[in-house]
């Protein structure tokens, strides 16, 4: 009798531990494209051909390894639609002695594996992943006892179980974070290198074709699909960004400019989510670069930080929080998304910049998420629930672990503080230091109130004051709040009308937009 180890879409690696001691002679590897993974939000055009992709490209390379493959396609006309339905029929054409498989990085898919034992008549062994440094049980360990979850903590703790940029005990040149020495706002004319480019194969064209025609309706575009899709791809594009970007990646890691959709970023974020690039490793060859004098260390930091600190962070975060984290919505915000995070159609540069490239790329920095796009959710009050739905609908590199966490705790604060200290509210001034949004928009930066002042600068203080009862006693917004007190009270409803004026005339998503967040099965959605 054979061992049966389904692999899931995100876990596209080698080193995966379902596949560690098994013998390929005895062993079935069965991967599903489904429907299922896409009932609750209708993913990106270039998520789902991307994922398919991958994943066509992975059993190619499994088999080329002698392991057996099978391999269920979406089309396949006797495809259940979810992985429970597809483990129960693979169980019944192989009849296993044991299911292994790795733990998913969904909460909601997880709850299903673990009642797979009852429908398949054998045991199912659901194994640690350990492409991560910190196991769940860990990083709750570590959590234990924490009114609150400090991310610079943990980090330094990563540092030092891995060593990498250490000098015995202590971090390499003296400091753990060099944060602020990354927040540059761009220079006229600011230009990043090209990405390197990766032509689609037939593997790859035929999931585009499939996309176009089942998918076509979803948001997004494939027009400028470019992903890595192999190992080998990926390889190459973490050498083009070890080499090309990463010296001067940390200066400039905040800079918004208007169509350079990727300036000086890695744009590794999807691979690595994947499994086709190990984190670890990356980390230490960035760490290379800068004994090799090619890098300097606060870019190299900075980068680090992302990978075995935030990146892990975030993911112990969402296993301590689910499944509360998911409906979580401290500050009350009820108010539904607009319809221009789907169009892009708005006078706000910034935020009209943002969609596109989002919709173009399936791709934006980490700022233009945090501080456009969800700053502006966050001032506006903006469902949180609604919020988070769209960010794991248009983003490559978006999975639930991921997304939730970053949106609900560090964008909208909905966790009540969990996660971030403070929340990352701005006003336009902000936004106009970071980037060259401001200079093409409609709307005034300077201007505080009225018809032609940035919209950022009214909503800033409305979101105050409709919140100083839940936020007045945070010390990290005790001068804002010093300030807001100081104004007249004929300057503060002249904010208030202004943002109440702005708010009114924001239209809500309509139309097919307005359901992607779905609640019934669709057998013509995204796979993953």
């Amino acid at each position: 009798m054979t061992v049966l180890v389904p692999i899931l879409g995100d876990q596209l690696s080698l080193r995966l531990a379902s596949l560690q001691g098994c013998d390929p002679a005895d062993t079935v590897v069965l991967m599903m494209e489904v429907a299922e993974e896409a009932t609750h939000v209708r993913h990106h055009q270039a998520k789902i051909a991307l994922i398919l992709s991958a994943m066509r490209h992975f059993a190619a390379e499994l088999r080329e390894g002698g392991w057996r493959v099978d391999y269920v396609s979406l089309t396949d006309p006797d495809n259940s639609g979810s992985f429970t339905g597809e483990v129960i029929r693979a169980a019944q054409r192989h009849a296993p002695r044991l299911i292994r498989v790795v733990e998913p990085g969904d909460w909601r898919v997880e709850q299903a594996m673990l009642d797979w034992q009852t429908f398949v008549g054998c045991p199912v062994e659901i194994l640690p992943d350990s492409r991560f440094l910190c196991s769940r049980d860990e990083f709750a360990g570590w959590a234990a006892g924490r009114k609150e979850l400090r991310m610079e903590f943990f980090y330094r703790e990563m540092r030092r179980r891995t060593g990498i940029l250490m000098e015995g005990k202590e971090p390499i040149g003296g400091k753990w974070n060099y944060d602020a020495e990354n927040r540059s706002g761009p220079p006229p004319g600011l230009k990043g290198p090209p990405l390197p480019r990766f032509a689609p194969d037939a593997i790859t064209r035929e999931v585009l074709d499939l996309v176009a025609e089942r998918f076509g309706q979803h948001f997004g575009s494939l027009d400028r699909f470019n992903w890595p899709v192999t190992a080998a791809e990926a390889e190459a594009a973490a050498e083009a960004f070890l080499r090309q970007r990463l010296p001067t990646f940390g200066q400039w890691q905040d800079a918004m400019v208007v169509g350079q959709d990727f300036l000086f970023h890695a744009v590794l974020s999807p691979a690595i989510n994947l499994g086709l690039l190990d984190p670890v490793d990356l980390s230490r060859r960035a760490e290379a670069e800068y004994h090799a004098g090619r890098a300097p260390l606060a870019a190299v930091e900075g980068f680090i930080r992302q990978l075995i600190g935030w990146r892990e962070y975030i993911r112990g975060v969402y296993w301590l929080e689910m499944p509360g984290l998911a409906e979580a919505n401290f500050l009350a915000a009820e108010r539904p998304l607009p319809d221009f995070y789907w169009t892009g159609e708005t006078s706000m540069a910034c935020l009209a910049d943002c969609v596109r490239t989002t919709r173009d790329n399936a791709y934006a920095h980490h700022i233009q998420r945090l501080m456009v796009l969800g700053n502006f959710a966050l001032l506006a009050g903006i469902r949180p629930q609604e919020v988070a739905d769209w960010f794991l609908v248009v983003y490559a590199d978006a999975f639930d672990w991921v997304e939730l966490p970053n949106v609900a705790g560090m964008a909208l604060f909905a966790d009540g503080g969990r996660l971030a200290s403070k929340p990352y509210a701005a006003s336009g001034a902000y936004i106009d230091r970071m980037s060259d949004y401001c200079g093409t928009c409609k709307y005034d930066v300077k201007v505080k109130t009225g018809p032609r002042a940035c919209p950022f600068n009214a909503l800033y203080w409305h979101f105050l004051a409709r919140n100083e009862g839940k936020l007045a006693r945070n010390p990290r917004l005790a001068n804002p709040y010093a300030t807001w007190r100081r104004m007249t009270e004929a300057k503060r409803n002249e904010y208030l009308a202004s943002a109440d004026a702005f708010l009114q005339q924001l239209q809500p998503a309509s139309g097919g937009w307005a359901h992607a967040h779905k609640t019934t099965p669709d057998r013509e959605d995204s796979p993953c």
